[in-house]
This record gives C-alpha cells, structure tokens and sequence, in this order.
C-alpha cells in the first residue's frame, strides 16, 4: 500500500487505493533499477559545464578539488532520487548552496538542484522540495549581500538586478515540477479509472453469464424434473404417456446443452460473434410448448402494435417470461397462466400472471431468490423494472418494464 497516505485514505479508498498503489507511483520506477544513465549524462553535463564556466571566472573563486568534490556529490546524488526523492532534494540543495557559499564560478550546477526538487515535487513531497529550493535561494541572497565580507572570493555585494534573475529561475523550476506532478496524477488517475472500468465491465460480464446460465438451466431442469417424475409415474401403467414425458427431457435438455454452449463459447472466444442468435420474444412458442409439456397451459396475448426490438432487449424480454413461467411450473399450485405483452409508447411491458397458491420456494415468490434478482438486473440495465408478487384476488403476478428508448441508447453505447 501506499504509505504515503493516510490509514483513513487507505481504508476509504478501498479497492481503487490498492490499485492506486499496485501501479507504477510517480517519481518512482516500476522496476526498482537506479537512473544511472541519465544520472551518468548530469554528471557529465554539470563537470564539465563548471569547468568551462571557471576558465572565465569573473571574479570568482577557480573551481579546486573542494568544488570538484560537491558538483560530483550533488550530481550522484541523483542515482537515488527515486528510492529516497526527500534525501534527495535536500542533499542537492546542500551541496548547492555549499557550493555558492564557497564562491564558486556559476555553471550548470543548478541542474541538479532543479532535477532534486522535480523529483520530490512528481513523489508527492511538495514541502521538502519548496524548502530545499527556497533555502538555495536564501543561502544565495544572504551570501550576495550580507555574509560576502566574511566569505571568499570578497567582490562586495551583488547587484540587486542579479536576484531577479535568480528568483526567476527558482519560480520556473517549481512551477515546471508542480505542473509534471499534476501530469502525472492525472496519468495516474487516468490508469487507475480505466483498470476499473475494464474490471466494471469484467464484473458486468460475468453477471452476464451467472444470469444466463441461471435462467438456462433453472427452466430446462424444471422440465425435466416435472417431466422425470410423471415418467416414473407412469412408466408401468401408461408406457405411452412415459415415452412423451422422456421425449420432452430429452429436447429439453437438448435445448439446454446447446445454449450453455453458446454462452461458453463466449468464454472461450471473447470478442467473437456467437455462432448462434440470441434467444428472443420470436421464441415464445417454444417456450410454451415447453411449459405445456410440464403441464402449466400458457395464454399469451399481446397489445399494441409490436415493434422490432434490439437484440438486448428482446433476450431480456424472453428471459423475463422464461423465469416467470419456471417459478410458476416450481412453486405455484396453478396449472394455468397468462402471458401479457404491451406495446406501449416508448415501451415494452410485460405481465406474467398464476391463478394457483404457491405450493414451495416462497422465498424466491417473494423476492429472495437468484431468479427474480436476475430479472430486476436485466430490466435495470436497460433503464427498466420488475415488480413481483401477490395479487389481491390470489395468484401470482410479474410485471417487467423496458423503456425501448433507453434500450436503444444502451445498445448504442455498448457499440461503440
């Protein structure tokens, strides 16, 4: 974790602060290694700068072994200025005011401070790089016009102009490394909200498939247990009637076994179309001749003027009267029921109603259950509703709303 922040910040972030944490942090490298390459090009760059810098001294001190010593000290001092980015910052700052304290000729020994302070400014160590900064920038001001009488190389105070230029040259470098630091958090932030889109989506997706597999084999193992024990039932005293009832497990779990296929082809080729169309309101036939063969008649009506629905829509439609009519073969007492569909403006509803008293599962008639919860998902991602439960005059009813609208939108977005 990122023990930067607070313990508070860190439990309220929760997952999103451990993925902050697992990526790359700024000013820190991913994989551990010392910049020793472009801490070798500093290194070079401030050397040999000063050097060219004191064969025209004005007025300086000729640059010795001393000053050798604190440009090479303030230059390797960048080979960890990702590991330890305040020690960093000061220690540069140090060597830097060290080094026009002791009256050293100007060069590019500002570099390293400039590259000091950036990397504690990127690391979140704002305060200790404004102080490492602004303290090279007093040490100077006190040295110029105050200390000179006591320090080499004794020229009397500087011109006040010069500081100008100096405290130019502070504000830019600051203002350069505040405004990477921001960069880089909106980078990071950036990163960080699409790994959790892409894991939303994830999320999403395998909500998906739980919903479709649910709904997959909690109809089609419904028909078959009603029609397993009418077979065994029957088998000794009207074989005939058997035979049906095994004909109607074998199609059922037929169907079922090809539509769980389908759904693990997705798993296994994610990206591809499905071999297969997906199930819709076009199949509702089928769906009640399945349910005629486990002994619940269907009426199905509709109102309105029917409208061609998006692929999403009309799989969340049939998916909703599948689950309903399962509940109703599983726990009502009926042996009837009425499946409504309206063609509303803007709108597709659906009613699904049993005359019968619930016979078992009362928890999922009532709303605990996977089936019912699976039908709510569906309609919400598509800016619906699913009501469910009791009827005043007895009986069960479901009733679903798909605005068409939103569904459109919905379709539209994921396209794109």
């Amino acid at each position: 974790m990122d023990n930067a922040r607070p313990p508070w910040a860190r439990r309220c972030l929760g997952a999103a602060g451990e993925l902050w944490a697992a990526a790359p942090q700024p000013g820190r490298r991913a994989d551990g290694r010392l910049p020793w390459r472009s801490t070798l090009a500093v290194t070079l760059l401030v050397t040999l700068g000063s050097n060219a810098a004191a064969r025209n001294p004005h007025g300086r001190v000729p640059l010795d072994s001393f000053g050798h010593a604190l440009l090479l000290a303030g230059a390797l001092l960048l080979l960890f200025r990702h590991r330890y980015p305040r020690a960093t910052a000061l220690g540069t700052a140090a060597c830097c005011a060290a080094y026009f304290a002791a009256g050293y000729p100007y060069g590019p020994v500002f570099v390293t401070l400039a590259l000091g302070a950036y990397a504690a400014i990127v690391a979140g160590y704002r305060a200790v790089a404004w102080c490492a900064v602004g303290g090279v920038w007093l040490v100077h001001l006190l040295v110029a016009h105050w200390l000179y009488r006591w320090l080499p190389p004794y020229l009397g105070p500087a011109p006040w102009a010069q500081e100008l230029l100096v405290t130019a040259w502070v504000a830019a470098v600051l203002a350069a490394s505040e405004l990477a630091r921001v960069r880089r958090e909106q980078l990071a932030r950036m990163r960080a909200e699409r790994a959790a889109a892409e894991r939303r989506r994830a999320d999403e997706e395998r909500l998906r498939i739980a919903r479709e597999l649910h709904d997959v084999l909690a109809h089609s193992i419904s028909v078959i247990n009603v029609q397993a024990g009418v077979g065994l039932a029957l088998l000794d005293s009207d074989p005939e009637q058997a035979r049906t009832a095994l004909s109607t497990i074998k199609a059922a779990s037929k169907e079922a076994l090809g539509e769980v296929r389908q759904v693990l082809d997705t798993l296994r080729t994610p990206g591809d179309a499905p071999r297969a169309p997906a199930p819709g309101l076009d199949r509702l036939p089928e769906l009640t001749e399945q349910a005629r063969g486990a002994g619940l008649a269907v009426d199905v009506a509709t109102e309105g003027t029917p409208a061609a629905l998006p692929p999403g829509t009309d799989l969340a439609a049939f998916r909703i009267v599948q689950e309903a009519l399962t509940n109703i073969v599983r726990h009502s007492g009926s042996r009837t029921a009425r499946v409504r569909l309206r063609y509303a403006p803007g709108a597709l509803e659906i009613l699904v109603d049993d005359d019968g008293p619930a016979t078992a599962g009362t928890k999922e008639l009532t709303g605990g259950g996977n089936g019912l919860a699976g039908m709510r998902e569906r309609a919400a991602a598509l800016g619906g509703t699913v009501e469910a439960g009791p009827r005043p005059d007895g009986g069960f009813r479901v009733r679903a709303r798909i605005p068409l609208a939103a569904a459109a939108r919905t379709v539209i977005e994921e396209e794109s």
